[in-house]
């Protein structure tokens, strides 16, 4: 399965979320601990969103790559050069749709950014529904051939049932509410086609100042993809963590060692909010397992609110697959 992070907080330099941290998204790519098939990389590409505060409009700018994430030199020097308060960021292990920059996340509409880490089990025979619920605007909106692109259509068409999709921002609560109707659909036209393999929707959409996360898997006894968030004042390297770093690529492809991060909790507030599949640090009491069956709502005021996702599912919501003490992800060679 793919890896994805999300943060929202004060402008951080890219480098420090992507690059840098021992087990950024990128050493995710040929490194992931914790998912739940076997594939060992992440090597169908991957993309970067992000939005610029010292811009005017509210679209964010979107790169994406069909090299792997972790040979890509032009991915390594604008990681160094741009910072923002809000970066969504995708390794892709394809499971439907070719390698093509079309089949890269995030999307792009307007001001939203959209991205996913699962898969809609059966879409050859829910594809069909999917579309013909689409206005022809959205049935024109998917440029690759990913489950996950047709679920933005989805997610897009219904929000233009109760808004622009065009707007510059959108109250969380509509996002959410769309977020979970956008789900309830899809999971609908799996149960009618009598899919035995259970879909595992971890969806992300903002706007730039609302972030809507979902962990969520059309099973009572599978597990959701992994799903962990983490909030402090600061992620910052950290000098007192006795794990050996390991090494990353700079884009002259020398090896330059790792950074052991911390997210430093200096007061109270909480100023950021990552949220990713597997966690950046090694350190256990820097995240938190979001459990299957939620919806997670980052305010723009940055409170972090979690929805149990109700439905015949429901029993799940207190499952929490794989443990953050499971050795599995502790160990460091």
């Amino acid at each position: 399965m793919c890896r994805l992070l999300i943060f929202k907080g004060e402008p951080i330099g890219l480098s420090h979320l992507i690059t840098k941290p021992s087990h950024s998204i990128i050493n995710q790519a040929f490194d992931c601990r914790l998912r739940l098939d076997a594939r060992p990389v992440n090597a169908d590409g991957f993309g970067v969103g992000w939005y610029d505060t010292e811009l005017e409009d509210s679209v964010p700018c979107v790169f994406q790559a069909i090299t792997p994430a972790w040979s890509n030199r032009n991915l390594h020097r604008l990681a160094e050069k741009i910072r923002s308060p809000l970066v969504f960021a995708h390794v892709r292990a394809s499971t439907t749709g070719a390698l093509s920059e079309e089949n890269c996340h995030p999307w792009i509409y307007g001001s939203l950014l959209w991205m996913h880490n699962g898969n809609i089990s059966g879409f050859t025979k829910i594809k069909r529904h999917l579309q013909n619920e689409l206005s022809e605007e959205f049935f024109h909106f998917p440029q690759g051939s990913t489950d996950s692109e047709w679920a933005f259509a989805l997610f897009l068409n219904e929000l233009s049932k109760i808004a622009d999709p065009k707007a510059t921002s959108f109250p969380y609560v509509t996002l959410k509410e769309v977020m979970l109707l956008t789900i309830e659909k899809i999971k609908c036209w799996w149960v009618q086609a009598g899919v035995q393999e259970p879909c595992r929707m971890n969806f992300a959409v903002t706007d730039g100042r609302s972030v809507v996360a979902t962990k969520y898997v059309t099973s009572s006894t599978e597990d959701a993809a992994s799903l962990f968030f983490s909030t402090g004042t600061s992620f910052e390297p950290s000098k007192q963590v006795n794990i050996p770093p390991p090494t990353y690529l700079d884009d002259d492809h020398q090896p330059r060692p790792a950074e052991q991060y911390r997210m430093q909790k200096y007061d109270k507030r909480e100023k950021i909010v990552l949220i990713a599949s597997e966690p950046l640090t090694f350190e256990k009491t820097d995240w938190i397992e979001i459990p299957c069956q939620t919806l997670v709502v980052v305010t723009p005021k940055m409170n972090v609110l979690q929805f149990p996702i109700i439905d015949e599912f429901v029993d799940n919501v207190y499952k929490t697959g794989i443990s953050l003490t499971s050795k599995s992800f502790y160990h460091v060679e």
